[in-house]
């Protein structure tokens, strides 16, 4: 049974070929989760949210930068070592939550096949009846997913995701397209994931009642982390290279041109806006 582990990645990049050109998913991404921490990944569409998810849950590598979960640097293992460790360690959610279920197998017979698999590839699995009951699923282990309700779905997708135990959940929307008490079931039962097993959680959400709800978020824009929110607090991040991307309430209220001007004031930095007049004109 695993533990949480904590999740670091260094000036990630990716890339993707479209039309003939390369176009930014991420732009140097610097990130830390601690073991046993959850976090939701925050951002408008196209951000590089799900990329990054992705990057973590090893579907595909980098263009450029480090990714670390627990002592592993995921860039350095082979193809098969890869495989074994994300059996033993991670687990992906895709959105969608059929695109993770086998439709002609019931809950439990999905929690079983991916156990197997899991099992395969070394990784320690336990109990299926345990699994199902620490997600709410026993109610309905037995149920083919065509008759499932949408937020019974999902809960038997995170029961086939933590199957193996992992030490890092990956969930890509877990709550879209669900009504409030759907949702709250769902995210109700992550988080007894992560309280209970200790399991690190990293979720993309679009949902603000969700993100509230989470200790920790870190918001993605332009490829790059463009904020952190902490206990309701939202905080602009000083990158490695110096960027530093404003909150969203921020940019929305100063017009382009804007110059900000820092003072230190005792032992805090203040930062004083002030809008650039026109230039003046000739003679």
């Amino acid at each position: 049974m695993s533990t949480g582990r904590a999740i670091r990645t260094l000036g990630l990049v990716h890339l993707y070929r479209t039309e003939g050109y390369d176009v930014a998913a991420l732009s140097g991404v610097d990130l830390v989760v601690g073991a046993g921490e959850v976090v939701g990944l925050l951002g408008p569409s196209g951000s590089g949210k799900s990329t990054l998810l992705a990057l973590l849950g090893g579907l595909f590598r980098p263009s450029a930068g480090k990714i670390f979960v627990g002592d592993h640097e995921l860039s350095a293992l082979g193809p098969a070592a890869l495989d074994a460790f994300l059996a033993r360690e991670t687990s992906l959610m895709l959105q969608g939550a059929q695109r993770n279920l086998v439709p002609y197998l019931s809950v439990r017979e999905n929690v079983v096949f991916a156990q197997e698999a899991a099992r395969r590839l070394g990784a320690d699995v336990v109990g299926v009846g345990d699994t199902l009951a620490l997600v709410g699923a026993t109610g309905f282990a037995d149920e083919r997913p065509a008759h499932l309700s949408q937020g019974q779905l999902q809960r038997a997708a995170l029961a086939v995701a933590m199957a193996p135990r992992p030490g890092v959940l990956l969930a890509d929307e877990p709550t879209s397209a669900l009504d409030r008490s759907a949702r709250d079931q769902v995210l109700d039962a992550v988080l007894r994931v992560n309280a209970e097993l200790g399991t690190t959680v990293v979720l993309v959400t679009h949902d603000p009642d969700v993100a509230r709800r989470l200790p920790r978020t870190v918001t993605i824009r332009d490829g790059r982390i463009g904020g952190e929110g902490r206990s309701g607090e939202e905080y602009a991040v000083v990158t490695a290279d110096g960027f530093v991307p404003l909150p969203a309430a921020v940019r929305e209220s100063l017009p382009p041109g804007t110059l900000l001007h820092f003072e230190q004031d005792g032992g805090r930095w203040v930062v004083v806006p002030e809008v650039r007049g026109e230039e003046p004109g000739p003679g």
